[in-house]
């Protein structure tokens, strides 16, 4: 986790918008990388992130005290349950992030999948229990919870609800085929899902069209949509996937 002293992100910033940063330390990275923000506190914001590239390792070496530039909030967040209706979120790895954010600025309390290919890959379980949340974790190899994909684990929650339960509303973030799973299981029972997509981004701010996506608008048609600006996030019917 990094945290940033920037109180003037954080006054503003809400669950699922993301920051833009650009790498300290790396000459050679032209663009900035996107970060959800994990969590937000007067003084500043904090990401979590994992040192799996050069930028993102090299974001291991900065120090207490450290300058980055960063450009934000951006990107539309998403927006409050509905207190009508029982929260479902469902992340994939480090797609937990916007959602413990979600989930520390909500009045309620929902039901958290969290999925990963490996145990050390499901994060914020205790953050989620701490804060009421019933919580199911699977893993693909089967050595933390529920052994499969995170979206297995749900369809044997949905399936067990009965007839009279709350209709649901789900909030998502992770990989791509995640996300396009969630959103097709809201669809078909006539439940809201907010889906958090994940592209790279050249400027972050919606001019250079790097990050487009074919999204249906209100009158039927299709028209291409930038993440950065008119997402992350996104209903699960605007959506049209590839």
């Amino acid at each position: 986790m990094l945290v940033l002293a920037a109180p003037a992100a954080a006054a503003s910033v809400r669950p699922g918008q993301f920051i833009h940063l650009r790498v300290p330390r790396l000459d050679s990275a032209v663009l900035r990388r996107p970060f959800s923000v994990f969590g937000a506190s007067r003084d500043g914001v904090s990401i979590l992130y994992k040192p799996i590239g050069r930028g993102t390792r090299a974001m291991t070496s900065l120090d207490p005290g450290d300058e980055i530039s960063v450009i934000g909030p951006l990107g539309n967040g998403f927006p409050g349950p509905d207190d009508a209706l029982t929260t479902v979120a469902v992340a994939g790895g480090y797609g937990v992030a916007p959602l413990l954010f979600l989930a520390r600025e909500s009045q309620t309390r929902g039901v958290v999948f969290l999925g990963g290919a490996a145990a050390g890959d499901v994060l914020c379980v205790d953050e989620f229990t701490e804060l009421g949340w019933e919580v199911h974790a699977s893993t693909e190899d089967g050595s933390m919870g529920v052994k499969g994909l995170v979206t297995s684990a749900l369809d044997e929650w949905i399936d067990g609800l009965n007839d009279d339960a709350p209709r649901l509303e789900f909030f998502a973030c992770g990989p791509e085929g995640m996300l396009r799973a969630v959103g097709e299981r809201a669809i078909a029972r006539g439940w809201r899902g907010w889906l958090s997509l994940d592209r790279r981004m050249g400027c972050g701010v919606g001019a250079c069209l790097v990050c487009v996506q074919r999204v249906q608008s209100a009158d039927g048609k299709v028209k291409w949509a930038r993440v950065c600006r008119d997402g992350p996030v996104f209903e699960a019917r605007q959506i049209v996937w590839d």
